[in-house]
C-alpha cells in the first residue's frame, strides 16, 4: 500500500480548486463580454482562465498576508 504526502495532496486539492473556481469566473467574463466560449479559440480560452487564476492567487496571498499580520497584531499599521 503506497501513502501519499498529505502536504503534496492537499496541493493538488487547492490546484484543482482554483481552476474550477478560474473557469467559472472566465466563463462568466466571457458571456458579459458578450461573447460565447464556443466562438474562442482554444488558446484565447487558456489565456482568460490563466488569467482568472493568476487574480484568485492573488487574493488568496493577500488574506493570507492580512491573517498574518492580524495574529502578529500589526493590524493597526497597516
Amino acid at each position: 500500500m503506497k501513502f501519499q504526502n498529505p502536504v503534496k495532496k492537499f496541493k493538488d486539492d487547492l490546484e484543482v480548486k482554483i481552476r474550477e473556481s478560474a473557469i467559472n469566473a472566465a466563463r462568466s467574463r466571457i458571456i458579459l463580454a458578450g461573447l460565447k466560449p464556443e466562438n474562442l479559440d482554444p488558446e484565447e480560452l487558456e489565456v482568460i482562465v490563466r488569467e482568472e487564476e493568476d487574480k484568485i492567487r492573488s487574493r488568496i496571498k493577500e488574506k493570507g498576508l492580512f491573517a498574518l499580520a492580524a495574529a502578529l497584531g500589526l493590524g493597526w499599521w497597516i
